[in-house]
Order: structure tokens, then C-alpha cells, then sequence
């Protein structure tokens, strides 16, 4: 018998679908409209399709002709910029093969550009990153645009490339999606090891060869990061939605049990078309993803202490879907969801750590067994067993693909734990209000001490002088560093993880620290208490451009308040300052000026997709 849903749990989900109603039935009603009988490609007209098969081989030419087959599209973020996704360069190759083999066809569709953060961290590049969700969006879009698909593959991990997919691929919401993962690289250098070096050569008592022999230990090879950033929760997101295969996400590139994992996607998918022989249930992606779904993949963020890019990626992801998704939603789930996984920044292991003792399944296991998960949704491996299936692991037996259900104990119990006995009895994103605005705070990481603090300001508008601040002796005491004119509309919202070495030294040195900023710091954000993604932004005239130097700072994640302890008089009467920042237009920069003056506040997404009046267009 399945536990009974927590009543929160229940309350948020009803909560959502009461203010997501009109929304959600136009979505439904606009994928409804695009779909048809038979394969998609039947509407075309001769020219159309002579077109868009005029490069394939012989049998898939006879096959794609007869229009009776499934033909996969395969939307590609394959780069060799990133190492999470150089393992891509040979799976359409390997899909095409499969799809052949079980009697149908498969095409690249198009491919999305992937950047990657830990490149452009603290550069000019950064500012394009959060746009490149969007960017990656209406590349999917275009991609299916051609009309000649029953389904589609999507090949991406890392941060804005996954959020960006599943907007796009929502769009074609008639389409069976499943994302195909690459898994993350061996465990290198440990976190802790490579975090301290950091810390050394933000001190300057390490040398710049010291810390890329570091770095370069840590990013050794094929396969995404091995800390738990936006990219790996990303796919424990995806996990939780159930547009994997079951566990599928942390499985190392190159071995057999990825290549069959890849494999099994492309049967698995062309059982979902309507065109594949054994359709009995409408799988498209647009009705697997709705308001239990989101809730599903927010608890999973929860309890494995996940980054704090999704609470905008999520509520726009949700928004493709024509579901409403608030910050307040996020912290009210906080309040009942335990945390269940250890992994850094929220502890020592890696993702590695994580899957061995039990990973994704074990967690959506002990979820679901605690009422804290929808068990009853759609995903693409099942409809009657609903989320439950997603609590098996996949295992080889010879070369046969099977599924077992994971392991009953955590393999290592400071990594991963049982919900009746959890790290922290609530989850590790809270919601920030009081005068200064509304922001996100992750605590998972951050010591219980340091949860609250009060501190003078100490103001900048951009994190380059902040780091000429620290290196000089400038930040030698408590204070909370605010950083302001980050946010989307000033400069696509950077996120500032660079400062992370400089303010987690002065917390080493034993200094009461905390940041402030309209931007973002990262999937990697950890021990230092940080008030994010503030909103109104400064450059709207938001609270934080009041804020003079000096002006005394409560941040207090106990019991949710951000608030300049400064007369209520006197600062109704300040006038907000001004950016004194010039217009950035290189680095490609220029080419984003809409977007900065379109896109939404960070509470709605930060998206650029979206009309004013909530409607998704």
C-alpha cells in the first residue's frame, strides 16, 4: 500500500493547478492541435520530403518514404568545449544504427550551442550564459520545426543546456521526448583538495601552475563535473520527472552499461510514437510534465541539496508547460522536505560517491515511501507503475539491458541516507524577504552558525573590485558584500562563483561573512551564506540600489528575512543610485541587447520567452 501524500506536498500541488488552470488547458489545447495519425512526416508534400531525406542512405530513404515508420529527430548540445558532452559526438552514429536495427529511422534534427561556465567563470562570456538557455530553447525549436518527426532524443547535460531542451522540446509537447545522459567522469582530485587550493591561490599562497595542476586533476577526462552543480542536478531532476531511463544519469561514459543504456533510450522511445507498433498510452511529453511532475522534480532538488539555478530554471520550464511555479512554492516544500544526500558542496563525496551508494533511484525510493513524491504520473519507462519504476537500477546480464530494485541500505551513509534518518529534517533552499527584496538562500551547505548575520554593507558594482578589495586587506572583518547591477536585465546575470574562494577565506580567518547580489552564483555555491538572485534588481531602481556603504544588514535564513536595518523614513526618501558600468557589447555581448531589455525578473524565470500578461507563447 503506498504511503498517503503529505498533506504540504498536497496543498503546493493543488495550490499550482488552481493558479496554472487557464495556462495549462491553452498549452494542452495548443499540443492537442498539432498532433496527428500516422507519422508526422505524412503531411508533408513531395518536395518537403525529398528534401529532408535527400542525404540518407538507401534503406532509410525506402523506409522514411513509406511513411508508415517512426523517424527520431536527435537534437544534439554535443561540443568538444565541454567535457559532459564530448561523449556525444558518436551517439547519433550509434542512434541511427539502433533505430535500423529495431526498424525505423533517426535524423539529427539540429544541433544547440552549449557553453560551458567553468570556462567563462568571472569573464566577459558569463554574462551570454543564462541567455543561452533561451537561445538553446528556440534552437530546439527550430530543430523540430521541420515536421518530420514522431519523437526526439535530447542530447544535453550540463546547466542551461538541460532547462533549455525541455523548454523547447515542451513546445513540440505532442512529441514522446526522452533525454539521453553521458554520465559524469571518474572521480579525480577530491573537492575538498581542490577547493582548498583555491583558497591557497586566492591568498596568494599558491602559485598559478599549482592551482591548474589542481584544476586539471579534478577535470580530467569525458564526462560532466563530478561535484553536484547545476549539471548533476540537472539530471537528478530529470530523473525525478521521469524523462530518463531509470537511472540512467551517473553511469561513466564509455562503458558497456552507457552504451546500452543509450541504446535501450531508442527502443524505449519508439515503443512511446504512435507509429511504433505498441502504442497504448499517450507518452509526448507535454502531458508527462505537469503540475506533479514540477513538484516531483523540486523535491528531488530539496532533498539532494541542489543548485540554486533552478529556481529560476524550474519556474520557467514549468511556464513552457503552462504550469505557474513561485519561489514560495520552493520554500514551503523547504520547510517539509529532509535532506537526504551529502555531496559537494553539501559535503565531501562526488557524484561517483552518490550512485554507488544508491543514487537517484534510492533517493526517489525513500521519497515516495515518505509521501513526499507524486507516485502516480506518467514517465517514459512506465504509466501503471508510475514514478516506482524509476527506483530500479539498470544492470547487464551478458548484453541483456535489465532493471533491478536498488539496493535496501545506503552503500555509505555520510553520502546518502534513509528518510527516517536524514542530514538536515528540511531541505536546503529558502525564500528571503523584507526591504531589500525577495531572494533565494541555499543553507544546505552553510554551517548553522552562519545562518544569520548582521554586518555593515560593503558595496560593489561588479565582482572584479571586489576581489581587488579582498586582495587588499579591504575585507578583513565582518561584512556582508553586496554586489549589485548583476541581475538579468543589467548584464544577463553572471554568476559569481569566482568570488567564492576570496569570502570563504575571510569565513577560514573567522569572519562573520555573507553576500548580496541581483546575480547568481552557482550550481557550486556552498559555505558561504549568499542571498541571491535579489529581485527587484538594481538596475530597475530595486531596494539594493538604495544601499549605501555601511548601512547595517540583517540576513537571518532561520527565519527568512533580508532586510537594511535603516530608518523607514530615511530610506523611503533615498534615491537609488545608478550604474556607473558601460554598455557591454563585446565579447558578443551586443548581440544580447534585447534580451536584456526583454527578459523577466528572476522570480518569473528570468526568461525571455514569455509575454507580459503570463501568457507562454
Amino acid at each position: 500500500m503506498s504511503p498517503s501524500l503529505h498533506p504540504v506536498l498536497a496543498q503546493v500541488t493543488k495550490g499550482i493547478r488552481q493558479r496554472s488552470s487557464g495556462l495549462r488547458s491553452a498549452y494542452l489545447a495548443r499540443i492537442e492541435a498539432m498532433r496527428v495519425a500516422g507519422v508526422q512526416r505524412a503531411r508533408l508534400s513531395c518536395s518537403n520530403q525529398a528534401h529532408a531525406y535527400a542525404g540518407e542512405g538507401t534503406q532509410a530513404k525506402l523506409w522514411l518514404a513509406e511513411e508508415r515508420r517512426p523517424n527520431i529527430g536527435i537534437v544534439t548540445a554535443y561540443n568538444d568545449m565541454l567535457s559532459a558532452h564530448k561523449p556525444y559526438e558518436d551517439y547519433p552514429q550509434r542512434i541511427r544504427a539502433a533505430a535500423l536495427r529495431l526498424g525505423a529511422t533517426a535524423q539529427v534534427a539540429g544541433g544547440v550551442p552549449a557553453m560551458c561556465d567553468g570556462v567563462t567563470q568571472g569573464r566577459a562570456g558569463m554574462e551570454l550564459s543564462l541567455f543561452s538557455r533561451d537561445v538553446i530553447a528556440q534552437s530546439t525549436a527550430i530543430a523540430l520545426s521541420h515536421d518530420v518527426f514522431d519523437a526526439a532524443l535530447c542530447l544535453g547535460i550540463c546547466d542551461k543546456i538541460v532547462p533549455g531542451l525541455l523548454l523547447g522540446a515542451l513546445a513540440f509537447g505532442h512529441l514522446p521526448v526522452i533525454f539521453v545522459p553521458g554520465g559524469p567522469m571518474t572521480t579525480g582530485l577530491s573537492n575538498k583538495d581542490k577547493a582548498a587550493v583555491r583558497e591557497r591561490y586566492a591568498q596568494g599562497k599558491a602559485t598559478r601552475g599549482e592551482l591548474l595542476a589542481a584544476e586539471s586533476a579534478a577535470y580530467h577526462g569525458k564526462g560532466t563535473c563530478t561535484f553536484y552543480g547545476t549539471a548533476n542536478s540537472n539530471q537528478m531532476l530529470l530523473e525525478a520527472m521521469g524523462l530518463h531511463l531509470p537511472a540512467a544519469a551517473f553511469v561513466t561514459p564509455g562503458t558497456e552499461l552507457r552504451e546500452a543504456l543509450t541504446e535501450a533510450a531508442v527502443a524505449r522511445l519508439l515503443s512511446l510514437t504512435q507509429p511504433g507498433g505498441n502504442y497504448t498510452r499517450d507518452f509526448s511529453i507535454g502531458k508527462i510534465v505537469d503540475e506533479r511532475t514540477i513538484v516531483n522534480a523540486v523535491v528531488a532538488l530539496l532533498a539532494t541539496g541542489g543548485s540554486t539555478n533552478h529556481t529560476m530554471h524550474w519556474i520557467a520550464v514549468a511556464r513552457a508547460a503552462g504550469i505557474v511555479l513561485t519561489w514560495e512554492d520552493f520554500d514551503d516544500l523547504s520547510g517539509v522536505v529532509p535532506l537526504l544526500a551529502r555531496v559537494y558542496p553539501n559535503g565531501s563525496a562526488d557524484v561517483n560517491a552518490f550512485e554507488d551508494s544508491g543514487g537517484p533511484p534510492f533517493v526517489l525510493r525513500e521519497l515516495l515511501r515518505g509521501g513526499l513524491l507524486h507516485g502516480d504520473v506518467l514517465t517514459v519507462m512506465a504509466a501503471e507503475q508510475g514514478l516506482q519504476a524509476h527506483t530500479q537500477r539498470p544492470v547487464l546480464n551478458g548484453t541483456h539491458l535489465q532493471w533491478q530494485p536498488v539496493r535496501e541500505t545506503s552503500g555509505d551513509r555520510e553520502v546518502l541516507r534513509p528518510i527516517t534518518e536524514p542530514f538536515a529534517p528540511t531541505g536546503g533552499i529558502r525564500l528571503l524577504t523584507g526591504n531589500l527584496g525577495r531572494s533565494i538562500i541555499k543553507v544546505s551547505a552553510v554551517p548553522k552558525a552562519a545562518w544569520s548575520i548582521r554586518a555593515p554593507a560593503v558595496i560593489f558594482d561588479d565582482q572584479e573590485h571586489v576581489q581587488a578589495a579582498f586582495k587588499s586587506g579591504q575585507l578583513n572583518r565582518d561584512c556582508v558584500v553586496v554586489v549589485r547591477f548583476q541581475g538579468p536585465r543589467a548584464n544577463g546575470m553572471p554568476e559569481l562563483h569566482k568570488l567564492t574562494p576570496a569570502l570563504g577565506s575571510l569565513m577560514n580567518a573567522g569572519h562573520r561573512v555573507a553576500l548580496i547580489t541581483d546575480g547568481r552564483m552557482s550550481g557550486a555555491s556552498g559555505k558561504v551564506p549568499a542571498a541571491l538572485h535579489l529581485t527587484p534588481e538594481a538596475i530597475d531602481q530595486g531596494p539594493l540600489a538604495k544601499l549605501r556603504e555601511g548601512d547595517p544588514i540583517e540576513l537571518d535564513a532561520e527565519a527568512g528575512r533580508l532586510n537594511a536595518l535603516v530608518d523607514a523614513a530615511a530610506w523611503a526618501a533615498r534615491p537609488p543610485a545608478t550604474c556607473t558600468a558601460a554598455p557591454a557589447w563585446t565579447t558578443g555581448r551586443g548581440l544580447f541587447v534585447n534580451a536584456r531589455a526583454g527578459v523577466g525578473p528572476a522570480d518569473k524565470g528570468a526568461c525571455t520567452l514569455f509575454s507580459h500578461n503570463e501568457e507562454v507563447l
